[in-house]
């Protein structure tokens, strides 16, 4: 097997992640990292690779095939543009970009050069989204009704002490949300309406910190969703779905599906169900699907090889998640001025 020559960008938390699992791909040559930290600088030593200050220096030397984009989010749509003028295939971290229009450049860009670009929403390499995103589009629930998800934990002071985590577009929304919301349209399809309130009212900075979302699916269904980043709660999915070791796993669940015919529960993947009659005075069953964890940024890491490589279609391309970016940003809209945001197609 050729094995890809990839870099990353940006060796933060989420960087790190990617050069481990870069480490442990089989069909991936981790060839630098680029990030100007003296961290990251280390990190490069410790793994016995290039390391470079800045990212189009790395390109020019180290020539990938293949990046990573980890840096902060206002940098992703330069960064992308700039790897994808060069031939280099992008992994984007959520969010594929800032703002709808640079989304769009991005797809663009990477038409014309004629390699991918997708978007690090890992989730949907969960086992538990894929058995998910079954029994949904299986019919086993009958028709959407309802969901409700909840995002809600607490994050330590110094968590706040990088100064863009408490600046416009730092805080829950596109850090946080955009995970949540992105899996919703995954199980439930296309949001048409979003309704909204954010708070900063605990810690007081630029940017929310709890967020209260209604979402009008275009299938018909509603949901709600609640954000917060200064709750002392287990309810999110990163605790619950254990995805990242550096998390404690909570025996929990954070997200609520319901149809006509049946509701399902995640992470625990409880199906619950009528077997004789249908009515609130029968009897309800419930069956739980028990699944072998996986590591869905393991699974990205092969699937962005297979991408590139041609064998396999991008489950998140940057057009679909240009899509759960607009959703997302719907909810800052709509949180800021009260207002029903209507999304387009």
């Amino acid at each position: 097997m050729q094995r890809l020559p990839l870099a990353v960008i940006g060796a933060g938390l989420i960087g790190r992640t990617h050069v481990d699992r870069a480490l442990r791909e089989p069909g991936v040559h981790l060839v630098a990292i680029a990030d100007p930290a003296p961290d990251a600088r280390r990190l490069a030593e410790d793994v016995g690779v290039r390391w470079f200050a800045d990212f189009a220096d790395m390109l020019d030397a180290a020539k990938p095939e293949a990046v990573v984009i980890a840096s902060p989010n206002a940098t992703h749509a330069g960064i992308a543009l700039h790897c994808l003028a060069r031939g280099a295939a992008v992994l984007i971290e959520k969010p594929v970009a800032d703002s709808v229009e640079d989304a769009r450049r991005i797809c663009a860009a990477a038409e014309a050069a004629g390699v991918p670009a997708i978007v690090g929403h890992q989730r949907r390499h969960n086992p538990i989204m894929r058995r998910a995103r079954e029994i949904v589009a299986g019919g086993r629930l009958g028709r959407p009704v309802c969901l409700t998800a909840l995002a809600t934990w607490y994050k330590p002071a110094d968590y706040y002490d990088t100064t863009w985590r408490r600046e416009k577009g730092g805080g829950p929304i596109l850090i946080n949300l955009i995970h949540d919301v992105d899996q919703l349209r995954f199980l439930f399809g296309d949001v048409a309406t979003v309704q909204a309130m954010t708070s900063s009212a605990i810690r007081g900075f630029e940017v929310e910190d709890t967020v209260t979302v209604l979402l009008r699916f275009r299938n018909g269904a509603l949901g709600t969703v609640t954000v917060s980043d200064t709750a002392v709660a287990p309810w999110n999915w990163d605790l619950a779905a254990g995805e990242a070791e550096r998390f404690p796993r909570q025996d929990v669940n954070s997200h609520y599906l319901s149809g006509t015919d049946a509701s399902l529960t995640l992470p625990r993947l409880e199906y619950w169900h009528y077997r004789d009659g249908k009515g609130w005075h029968d009897e309800l069953t419930q069956e739980r699907n028990a699944l072998h964890l996986g590591d869905p940024f393991a699974e990205e890491m092969r699937h962005f090889r297979a991408v590139v490589a041609g064998r396999e279609a991008a489950l998140s391309p940057a057009s679909d998640a240009t899509k759960s970016l607009a959703t997302t940003l719907a909810v800052a809209e709509a949180g800021t001025s009260g207002a029903t945001v209507t999304l387009g197609d």
